[in-house]
């Protein structure tokens, strides 16, 4: 008999232990619980490294955090870290870690906008939490079979958050693709966080020069702050500068010889 390995990821533990209970009951299902993000993400990378990697996650859509879900995924943490990390950033973090693993959120109620966010960080269903142990381990085997589930009654409100964010992201990258290669170098510095000094110091240029770059970020992306443009900057999936590298090749120096006008520092 193959054995279905599911982790139950949910910080409320009477609910996380009495649904790996009801799941164990089933004669081809192997399961196992962990508290938090940070906690799954050990767990995962444990049993990778064991050989014996899990098939499905069960992840709560409010782990983490009693906040409202963030209108972008956000970077996981490794898991060495225990900060927290809310399940649809879970979700993203597993999909880019484990593709294989296949990830479904438990709900406490129907959120079309955020069932959307999940399915767009890679999540293969959406259950409410009251639904009946049958029909959760149906979705179980069925995203399994590479399946995706949602309840009927957000379908429409689903697909038209989906389109929405779709129309936005097409937008964003027209805007994104007018700025010219230096621009959006820029523009990914900023998306790390880096100040005009900080981006002035990795990019080898005058803190004017980046004064000017940025500007010419904000006006071509029509927004009036570095907030906007590193939203507008997401949606378009432009992903922060490496922080941990600089690009100094031949062709970085030759252009950044040009744009100090001939001069070497």
């Amino acid at each position: 008999m193959v054995r279905i390995r599911v982790l139950v990821v949910d910080d409320h533990r009477i609910f996380a232990e009495s649904l790996a209970a009801a799941l164990a009951a089933e004669s081809d299902v192997d399961v196992c619980a962990a508290g938090s993000g940070p906690a799954a993400l050990r767990s995962l990378e444990r049993a990778a490294a064991e050989g014996r990697r899990f098939d499905v996650m069960l992840v709560d859509a409010d782990l983490g955090t009693a906040a409202a879900v963030p209108a972008r995924v956000v970077h996981v943490p490794e898991p060495a870290e225990d900060g927290p990390v809310d399940g649809i950033s879970l979700v993203a973090g597993v999909r880019s870690g484990q593709p294989a693993v296949r990830s479904v959120v438990l709900a406490e109620k129907d959120d079309p906008r955020r069932a959307a966010l999940a399915l767009q960080a890679g999540a293969a269903g959406w259950v409410a939490k009251d639904c009946s142990l049958q029909r959760l381990l149906a979705v179980i085997r069925g995203v399994l079979r590479d399946e995706t589930h949602l309840p009927p009654a957000l379908l429409t409100g689903v697909l038209r958050e989906l389109t929405a964010a779709r129309k936005h992201r097409t937008d964003s990258e027209r805007l994104v693709e007018s700025l010219t290669p230096r621009e959006r170098e820029v523009l990914r510095c900023m998306v790390a966080g880096l100040g005009r000094k900080a981006v002035a110091e990795r990019l080898f240029l005058s803190p004017h020069t980046v004064r000017t770059h940025m500007q010419n970020v904000l006006g071509k992306l029509g927004v009036h702050s570095t907030l906007a443009a590193v939203a507008l900057a997401r949606r378009a999936g432009v992903g922060p500068v490496d922080l941990g590298s600089v690009d100094r090749g031949p062709v970085g120096l030759a252009r950044d010889v040009v744009e100090r006008g001939g001069q070497l520092a």
